[in-house]
């Protein structure tokens, strides 16, 4: 197995033109005593390098470059085309963005450009060319990082010109829109491709909600889908371009950009089709679940089912969180293994150096505003960059294996976020990770898979809130549990197909045969409301935001609701199909009914943790050609013993051998290697 690197990369966001260069040789001293190896440069340094239309000025990248290659870092060098000059924006405004309340904005922030601005696509061409002409050879670029945290939309004339192309290009008639989009509700029937106007305020977007996670609703959310497919084809566009420069100066680079986990706005699954390596930016809040952090990870790894680059996280607190905590003794070091345990092959930090000035003057960093290597931060990132070096290469590239996949797709994302009714808090990566954190609380490891993955792959599929069942779907899951497969499926799927109109015939459309239930209404309850699932065995649990009132077609009642004037009908059902298995969970249950159907489905798919013992410590395994690494974490907030079928292997990071009953405090790892 063969990573994309041929060490781990230790380093960071560094902006050394921030900074005197008297501050750069001290800055190297600091690093090399904490075995940094490498440096992310010129992220924003568009407006130093371009500073006139017809001007360019590479002098100081020059030196920063020269500089990190005497150190023999490897150099993560960005294309600087996230944030605008501002004689950009002052000779040719259109390149700004107009916001979804119609406003066009003036200079300022960042991701301010229009994806399909033809002038931005000009500049940022240009400046690319001349940025992979002078630094593709050279040896010390390990990789390249295009922009720098794509996102946000744009509802100008030129978007809008743009959205009718992409629409011609999918559609291709009008009448296929107007039935697409069910046009005919409220006569909204257009009859040329100029009537087509983008879903802002000023068309059929319509106010945010203010209750729960803000959310934007629509009148059409055909069309909303539509515009979001297309959004994130646009800005995608603009990736590819400069991906594509790059590669014509440096055939084997390696060029990424950096996503940012379950971020709404872009398909990533379609963007990691682009991307030599998936690199990503972590930043939990004070109270982020590490089962979310885990979650995420996977999600990252599983775009191409490959190791990941960590691109960003901070050595200890953020800056633009409602609550910016310190990370706790030992808080970093387990979180950046945690970060490896689920596929990273590479952790990096924003930033490298304080800033001084700007909103993220008080974002952490290795070295702080003191200015010296004499912080309990620099300590912590030290520890690691010296176990890291230890480690070498041999965690490169390794695999982890899982026998379940979690179906995480953003049209569904989009779609359900999107719907008017039955529930204001039905949210999809909540729906998405209460079922996850089973896994993760059992030790087994999980993929997140795309709706087209091949399914074959798994013993056991979970695909919650799966509301648009797109084209072949519906095939693919069939067939995946008629040759023995589990599946578990819940409330609001098998709604609508991938324009969101309704399948009719009743919920849960096409996949009626297969789960073996018709759901005739679903009630909505509101925050204050629940209601209670009954098992077989008499256990009761609590139900939430939904229930669905469904007839038995086929399958067997597992639960009953237990009150209201469905007391007594199925509320989660088991049904037999071809070889396989199929349970509906008809309600959102809490925690311990997810995972009592859950436990049930993964006995009957023969699922296994990845050991046998059970153990409230997070553990995960990485498979390489000559063993297995299993990361093993405490997150609790007690010591735990580690499992006695890992002692007597050596740790990784220390040499030493596992004892039997040897325990973990909180923030405790060991990297248990076991050889075939």
């Amino acid at each position: 197995m063969k990573g994309k690197f041929k060490r781990i990369l230790y380093g960071g966001d560094y902006n050394p033109n921030q900074w005197p260069k008297e501050v750069w040789d001290e800055d190297m001293r600091i690093f090399r005593d904490a075995r940094i190896n490498s440096a992310t440069i010129n992220v924003f340094s568009w407006a130093k390098i371009q500073p006139s239309e017809e001007e360019y000025n590479f002098s100081e990248l020059d030196e920063i470059v020269d500089m990190l290659s005497r150190e023999n870092y490897d150099i993560v060098l960005a294309t600087s085309t996230a944030a605008l000059p501002a004689w950009m924006v002052k000779k040719y405004p259109e390149v700004a963005r107009t916001d979804y309340e119609g406003r066009h904005h003036k200079f300022g922030q960042r991701h301010n450009a229009c994806p399909n601005s033809p002038v931005y696509q000009k500049y940022a061409r240009a400046l690319v060319n001349r940025l992979a002409e002078r630094y593709g050879k050279n040896e010390h670029v390990t990789c390249w990082h295009v922009n720098n945290e794509y996102g946000g939309e744009c509802y100008c004339e030129n978007c809008e010109k743009a959205f009718r192309v992409w629409m011609k290009k999918k559609y291709k008639t009008i009448e296929a829109v107007n039935q697409a989009w069910n046009l005919e509700f409220w006569g909204h029937t257009v009859y040329d491709w100029d009537e087509i106007v983008l879903p802002n305020v000023l068309g059929d977007g319509m106010e945010k909600k203010s209750v729960g996670a803000a959310r934007i609703d629509t009148a059409f959310a055909g069309l909303s889908v539509d515009y979001c497919r297309f959004n994130s084809d646009s800005i995608l566009e603009n990736y590819k371009m400069e991906r594509d420069i790059i590669r014509s100066y440096a055939p084997d680079a390696v060029i990424t950009t950096n996503l940012m986990g379950t971020y709404k706005g872009l398909d990533y699954f379609k963007w990691a089709k682009e991307m030599d390596v998936v690199s990503w930016d972590n930043y939990p809040s004070y109270d982020t679940p590490w089962s979310f952090i885990a979650m995420s990870h996977d999600l990252m790894r599983g775009l191409k089912d490959e190791p990941f680059m960590l691109m960003e996280q901070t050595p200890s607190q953020q800056n633009w969180q409602m609550y910016n905590s310190l990370k706790k003794p030992g808080q970093m070091r387990a979180q950046s293994y945690q970060t490896m345990a689920h596929g990273a092959d590479t952790i990096q930090f924003f930033q490298l150096r304080r800033s001084v000035g700007g909103c993220e003057k008080f974002h952490g960093a290795v070295i702080g505003h003191v200015g010296t290597e004499n912080t309990r931060v620099f300590r912590e990132v030290k520890q690691l960059g010296e176990e890291l070096e230890r480690l070498g290469d041999t965690t490169l590239g390794s695999v982890n294996e899982t026998e379940v996949g979690i179906v995480f797709d953003w049209d569904n994302y989009w779609a359900l976020e999107y719907t008017s009714g039955p529930n204001v808090d039905l949210m999809y990566v909540d729906q998405i990770h209460q079922y996850y954190k089973y896994f993760y609380d059992k030790n087994i490891g999980v993929s997140m898979i795309p709706f087209d993955a091949d399914f074959s792959r798994y013993k056991m599929i979970v695909a919650p809130v799966l509301y648009m069942v797109k084209e072949g779907m519906k095939e693919a899951l069939e067939n995946f549990v008629k040759n023995g497969g589990v599946l578990v499926t819940t409330y609001m799927s098998g709604i609508v197909g991938e324009s969101d109109n309704v399948y009719l015939g009743g919920y849960p459309g096409p996949l009626k045969e297969m789960v073996g239930v018709w759901v005739e209404e679903i009630d909505a309850l509101a925050p204050e409301q629940f209601n209670d699932v009954v098992f077989d065995d008499g256990s009761e649990v609590k139900s939430r935001i939904v229930c669905d009132l469904m007839h038995l077609e086929g399958a067997e009642c597992v639960a009953k609701y237990r009150s209201d004037f469905y007391a007594g009908t199925p509320a989660v059902t088991k049904n037999c199909f071809g070889s396989g298995i199929t349970y509906y969970i008809g309600t959102d249950m809490d925690e311990a009914g997810i995972a009592k159907v859950l436990e049930m489905a993964a006995a009957d798919a023969q699922v296994k943790p990845v050991i046998s013992e059970e153990t409230e410590l997070e553990v995960t395994c990485r498979k390489a050609d000559y063993g297995k690494f299993y990361f093993v974490m405490n997150f609790k907030d007690k010591e735990i013993e580690i499992p006695s079928c890992l002692a007597g292997n050596k740790d990784a990071l220390t040499g030493e051998t596992v004892e039997t009953g040897e325990t973990l405090k909180k923030y405790d790892v060991r990297i248990v290697r076991v050889e075939k």
